[in-house]
């Protein structure tokens, strides 16, 4: 009785597979949280509700996105401060891909879970993610993260956990959930931290499991995606600034494609670069100076400040206008910079990108206008796929 269910690129029907056919991996990384990635107060429609993130996602499916994303967080209350209250609100990422799974047919939905958190068993996420699979046709992922924010673990009664016992839980964690995925059979499991007696999950995924992604940059981070995700989102170790991730990038890609492939495995890797493109270079520019002509500073000194009283590897960068505009990387340009620091992304070892725009629907509308074209002129993309 096998234990291990097949992969999703292992059903050649899978919406895995098909978006492995594009060269370059496109995705759109929700704004489901008040300000988005970007702590600045000028007006945009960036919103955190609900009908306006199935409008994003809707239009991304339509523009041919492969993947739609939602962080997860738990903040208190006024967010990380300032006059816009910063990340104050924001919704569930694994019930939202719930609900947009009904309103979608082509774009992969993942969840980013906290799975040391509360009340989390594998029993439990293996059946609800089995269940999420069927509604969406096999669509859904779940990024599974451990939590470096210790005020977030307090919220949950709880104390921080070590960092890399957190990534030993998250591998009996997702051990287990594999094993109950592909079991046919009652299921029996002693861990350190979780146990199963006859145990059984139905029903079962569509095309083996889910696809699993995780985010990390840090050592234990990364030996555990290289056992269990299918993609990992990467930050820079080189820093945001675009020119610096692509010098690190390569090495950084190399290393962690090279451990999978030590464990027989394949995985991919994508990276979050913030867009902020106008008609030309100088028009970009100014957009980017708008935004942190507005910057609330209160806004970024609590969310800074957040991040650092944890203990996560990556996401560490510099602050003042950057934090301003926001992301893990920014990309400042013309349609066609954008499109070749995409190309640099590639050669650097990047198999996509996961963006963030400061006004999403207006950015995002003008992204498939003028940047998506020249993608497909470039290779990045295919019509097909």
């Amino acid at each position: 009785m096998s234990t291990i269910p097949a992969s999703p690129l292992a059903f050649s029907d899978s919406p895995l597979v098909r978006i492995m056919k594009q060269p370059f991996l496109l995705g759109l990384f929700l704004p489901i949280q008040s300000g988005g990635w970007s702590p600045s107060s000028l007006p945009r429609s960036t919103s955190w509700d609900f009908d306006y993130n199935a409008r994003l996602t809707q239009r991304a499916e339509a523009l041919g996105f492969d993947l739609a994303f939602g962080l997860a967080q738990w903040m208190g209350k006024g967010g990380t401060g300032g006059e816009i209250r910063f990340r104050e609100q924001s919704l569930d990422p694994f019930i939202t891909a719930t609900a947009l799974a009904t309103i979608t047919q082509r774009i992969i939905l993942i969840s980013t879970i906290h799975v040391l958190y509360g009340p989390w068993h594998p029993l439990y996420l293996a059946k609800f993610g089995a269940t999420i699979d069927h509604i969406s046709g096999g669509r859904w992922g779940l990024n599974v993260v451990t939590g470096f924010v210790p005020s977030e673990a307090r919220m949950f009664g709880n104390e921080q956990i070590d960092h890399d016992r957190r990534y030993e839980m998250a591998t009996e964690f997702t051990e287990m959930m594999k094993a109950l995925w592909a079991s046919p059979e009652n299921l029996t499991l002693e861990g350190r931290h979780w146990r199963l007696m006859d145990a059984f999950v139905t029903p079962k995924p569509r095309y083996g499991r889910p696809l699993l992604v995780n985010a990390t940059g840090s050592p234990a981070g990364i030996a555990y995606a290289a056992k269990h995700s299918d993609l990992v989102f990467i930050t820079s170790p080189g820093g945001g600034h675009v020119d610096a991730a692509i010098a690190a990038l390569p090495k950084h890609n190399t290393e962690i494609k090279a451990q999978a492939k030590a464990f027989g495995r394949e995985v991919r890797t994508i990276i979050n670069p913030m867009i902020v493109c106008r008609s030309t270079e100088k028009e970009a520019r100014e957009y980017y100076d708008s935004i942190v002509a507005a910057a609330d500073v209160e806004a970024i000194e609590g969310f800074v400040g957040r991040r650092a009283s944890g203990d996560a590897k990556g996401w560490r960068t510099d602050l003042g206008a950057y934090r301003a505009v926001g992301g893990n990387m920014q990309i400042v340009g013309s349609p066609a910079q954008v499109v070749e620091w995409f190309l640099q992304l590639k050669q650097a070892g990047c198999d996509g990108v996961q963006l963030t725009f400061f006004d999403f629907a207006a950015d995002l509308d003008f992204f498939g206008q003028e940047v998506l074209p020249l993608m497909i002129q470039a290779g990045l993309r295919n019509h097909d796929a």
